[in-house]
């Protein structure tokens, strides 16, 4: 059973995920509440998921980043999904890079927002797609005018041209959500080639840990598991 909390400051939003994901077999949302009464909710139910509203604005409560950051430095913090209206590249970084394991922006449908809770359940990391396209420019995410052309093959993508063939692929697994191991069976190597395949992505790429250079394989359009 997957138990997640909905934290948001808004009624209506509360209580719309709420039904939503009670209604998906093998899920749970024991409590939802506002900004308040975040960090007490998360140590008493002990959840796997945590649903952050970011837009949190009750005046004397804290802002989404407080309680982002507050939720992570528990003892054993939850995965955290921010959920918010926009896209803004730097608000993405702040946010991965304060322990958040998804950013998620509010036009994802319903079934993406179930298989995001499932993912990050199973120790994943995921973008929206609009998310994920905001990574992709400098600028704040906005419609394009006309539909992306297709996406190169993953064998001739221009992902940072220092990575070698085999680092891209564990990349593009490792911002899938798999784990070392996971990443091991299905490309049929020793799970420490694995981790050196890792290890000389993080120093190439100028990274610290999974979710920096998941944010990474996203922008180069190699995660294969963005919703």
């Amino acid at each position: 059973m997957i138990r997640v909390i909905v934290i948001s400051d808004e009624a209506l939003v509360r209580s719309g995920l709420r039904e939503i994901l009670q209604g998906e077999p093998g899920m749970e949302v024991p409590v939802v509440c506002d900004g308040l009464g975040a960090v007490e909710a998360v140590e008493r139910h002990r959840p796997d998921v945590v649903l952050l509203d970011l837009q949190l604005f009750a005046a004397d409560g804290p802002d989404g980043p407080a309680v982002l950051k507050a939720i992570r430095s528990l003892d054993h913090p939850p995965a955290v999904a921010t959920l918010t209206a926009g896209a803004e590249r730097h608000q993405i970084n702040a946010v991965l890079g304060a322990g958040a394991a998804a950013y998620l922006v509010k036009d994802i449908t319903t079934s993406e927002l179930v298989h995001a809770v499932c993912l990050l359940a199973s120790g994943g990391f995921i973008l929206s797609r609009t998310a994920a396209a905001a990574m992709h420019d400098d600028s704040p995410w906005t419609t394009p005018a006309a539909p992306p052309a297709p996406a190169p093959s993953r064998a001739t993508r221009p992902v940072a041209p220092r990575l070698t063939g085999r680092e891209q692929e564990v990349l593009a697994l490792l911002a899938a959500g798999m784990s070392n191991t996971e990443i091991s069976r299905m490309l049929m190597l020793s799970t420490n080639t694995v981790k050196d395949h890792v290890k000389a992505s993080y120093a190439k790429l100028g990274v610290n840990n999974r979710v920096q250079a998941a944010v990474m394989a996203s922008a180069a359009g190699l995660a294969a598991a963005v919703a």
